[in-house]
């Protein structure tokens, strides 16, 4: 995971202490046309895989005609207000953290979660909430980074494994490798029993998807680690997912957010729209992996990607 640079940050700083959003008393209507600003800058919340989809995303609208400028700031606290204000023009986000995020900070701390596992309802969630104050969702592709569950191979030839709802119904007793939270969280040991009749016996607070978690499976001594679908590292422990069947998880694909008066015309929908023909969680996975493993930086990478699939001359 990457840090933002000193220099950036104090710049998104200082913008972001003087610019303004859509006011409070009209952020229930949206009057200005779409913008098509000839730069576009385009931010990254500092992690590896925001950096690749941000500079995916940077150099399909160069490719479409516009001069782009990327900028890496980890806190969204930070970028989304500076998004709001048109000091970034583009971010990449997740559908249902994002629409649980606008929610709480538009109703308050103890608003009820907006995003699910449902899609296209988590979808016109986020975007109910994200109009207001400017912004614009476009529409998701195929890459999702969300939760999910491994096992060891041989554990899952063993016991015959594929779906999470295969593991309930073997009434094995699973010791999970996962996060403090995962006691109480219901997306985890909460949701494995109640959805899918898992016998999770306890959590070894091991973090998510850390090698130290990783390891305590492969080594026997727990038999699940909750990771994320984008984990390309999960070979190197002779692990695989279990697919989540019944949905536990929240919708969280990938989408791009814009700010609609700097970069809401249709030009810029169409870039960015030609990554979901052929961007795939795998795909993010493996690209995730070059830079992680193998430390390529995520701007040739990204670049090898998009000529690869012929979105790139």
């Amino acid at each position: 995971m990457r840090n933002r640079t000193a220099a950036g940050a104090a710049l998104l700083l200082t913008l972001t202490a003087c610019a303004t959003g859509p006011s409070l008393e009209h952020r229930g209507e949206v009057t200005a046309p779409p913008g098509d600003s000839r730069h576009l800058t385009v931010g990254s919340a500092g992690f590896t895989e925001s950096d690749l989809l941000a500079q995916l995303y940077a150099q399909l609208l160069g490719q479409a005609g516009y001069r782009t400028s990327l900028i890496t700031v980890a806190d969204r606290e930070i970028y989304e207000p500076a998004l709001e204000s048109g000091q970034i023009d583009v971010v990449p986000e997740y559908a249902a953290t994002f629409a649980d995020w606008l929610g709480a900070r538009t109703n308050g701390p103890d608003a009820p979660p907006v995003g699910s596992p449902d899609l296209a309802g988590t979808m016109t969630a986020l975007r109910r909430l994200a109009t207001p104050r400017g912004l614009t969702v476009l529409d998701p592709g195929r890459a999702v980074d969300q939760n999910a569950f491994a096992v060891t191979v041989a554990y899952a030839r063993q016991h015959h494994l594929r779906t999470l709802s295969d593991l309930g119904a073997s009434g094995l007793k699973v010791r999970l490798a996962a996060g403090d939270e995962c006691v109480q969280r219901p997306y985890c040991a909460p949701g494995l029993k109640k959805v899918y009749g898992i016998d999770i016996t306890g959590v070894d607070p091991k973090g998510v998807g850390t090698t130290q978690a990783k390891r305590a499976v492969q080594n026997g001594q727990d038999q699940m680690v909750l990771t994320t679908t984008t984990d390309a590292t999960l070979g190197q422990f002779g692990l695989v997912l279990l697919a989540d069947d019944r949905h536990l998880q929240n919708a969280d694909y990938v989408v791009p957010v814009v700010n609609r008066a700097r970069a809401g015309a249709e030009r810029v929908t169409k870039a960015l729209g030609r990554l979901n023909h052929v961007l795939t969680t795998a795909d993010l996975a493996a690209m995730d992996q070059q830079v992680d493993s193998r430390r390529r930086l995520a701007q040739d990478v990204a670049r090898t990607y998009l000529r690869d699939k012929g979105l790139l001359t």
